[in-house]
């Protein structure tokens, strides 16, 4: 049931049985999360001019912890109901917090780039934020990688369970360097 290609050597499914043809289409909302996190990117730089980016960054990093845990916490109850699209509400649940995932993924890019901007001198900032850019975007191909292994696995609220802990630890990094007192960078 698949079609080879000459140009990319992969296999192009055709026909596909989905487990639930009754479930929503999440293709049809996707793009929103990505318009959301470009549009409010701005805000968090606008913000991090006014308070300061380290506790912009912390306040995101909350917020994202917050719809991380909650969205494995959803997608873990939805899966182990017999009939997921039983409640058309956790569907807006998922969409509320997909949509938050990337709105404070969006505002701390924003934050991030004016925190960079005030740690580094002029001449080492524009480096440093074409280098943070390129790490970045990495998280284009690891986070959809994350979620196959553990669709494959069966569990894919583990994805968004480990990137909880990885914004928890950002939180711990981004306090200990740039907010608590005594810290290396005061006022960032």
């Amino acid at each position: 049931n698949g079609m080879t290609s000459d140009t990319c050597e992969g296999e192009w499914k055709v026909g596909y049985d989905y487990p639930n043809p009754n479930a929503p289409n999440g293709s049809a909302v996707a793009w929103i999360g990505a318009a959301v996190g470009s549009l409010i990117r701005p805000v968090g730089g606008i913000m991090a001019d006014k308070y300061g980016g380290a506790k912009m960054t912390n306040l995101a990093i909350i917020w994202c912890t917050l719809a991380a845990f909650g969205q494995g916490a959803l997608v873990q109850t939805v899966s182990q109901m017999e009939d997921p699209t039983s409640n058309k509400a956790y569907y807006g649940l998922f969409i509320f917090l997909f949509i938050n995932l990337f709105a404070c993924c969006g505002f701390m890019n924003g934050t991030t780039f004016r925190t960079i901007g005030v740690l580094f001198p002029p001449e080492e900032a524009g480096p440093v934020l074409g280098w943070s850019s390129a790490i970045a975007s990495y998280g284009a191909f690891v986070i959809p990688v994350m979620f196959g292994i553990a669709l494959q696995a069966g569990n894919p609220q583990i994805t968004f369970y480990c990137l909880g802990g990885y914004y928890v630890t950002c939180f711990f990094v981004n306090f200990w360097y740039y907010i608590r007192p005594g810290c290396e960078k005061p006022g960032v």
